[in-house]
């Protein structure tokens, strides 16, 4: 009987290794990481870029040790986002305007006066925290505008917030 070509598997083959070989890879990537969500995470993942190889997958001579394999290279990729490295402080400190409902209002409302462009930029750089850099790349313009328009915003909300500024910056 001839071999299916590569990318053509039946599906149901994948099914059947995935039914049989998912309690093995989870209990696998819970040995790597030490949480069980995480490592049904990792598993799922795992499982998803089996089956968009699983026609290189299905040919390799060792499909568990590839499945493994691919199961570290899921696991070291979300080691490397960001987003892993991040942890969750016990309080939050608010800025001192949140006292006082009626000056957060009003810094909301200067925000919101600002053009379309100034406004993406004001809340890019100081309310997300991103870079000038950042900001650049992510509106497609040159760090020079990013400066120049900051500057040009930052302006134009002292002078919306100038009643309210001993409260705001005292």
């Amino acid at each position: 009987m001839e071999r299916p070509a590569a990318g053509r598997r039946d599906p149901t083959e994948f099914a059947r290794f995935a039914h049989s070989w998912t309690a093995r890879l989870r209990s696998s990537a819970y040995q790597l990481c030490r949480d069980w969500h995480l490592a049904q995470d990792l598993t799922q993942a795992t499982l998803t870029r089996l089956y968009l190889s699983w026609g290189r997958a299905a040919d390799s001579d060792n499909l568990s040790a590839y499945a493994h394999k691919v199961l570290l290279r899921v696991y070291l990729d979300h080691r490397r986002r960001r987003s892993n490295s991040e942890t969750v402080t016990g309080t939050l400190r608010e800025p001192v305007y949140t006292v006082s409902p009626e000056l957060r209002l009003a810094m909301i409302d200067a925000v919101s006066r600002l053009p379309a462009r100034d406004r993406e930029i004001v809340l890019l750089r100081y309310f997300a925290d991103h870079s000038v850099e950042q900001v650049a790349d992510e509106l497609g313009v040159p760090v020079t505008v990013v400066k120049s328009q900051t500057r040009r915003s930052l302006i134009k909300l002292r002078q919306m917030l100038r009643p309210d500024r001993a409260a705001l910056f005292g």
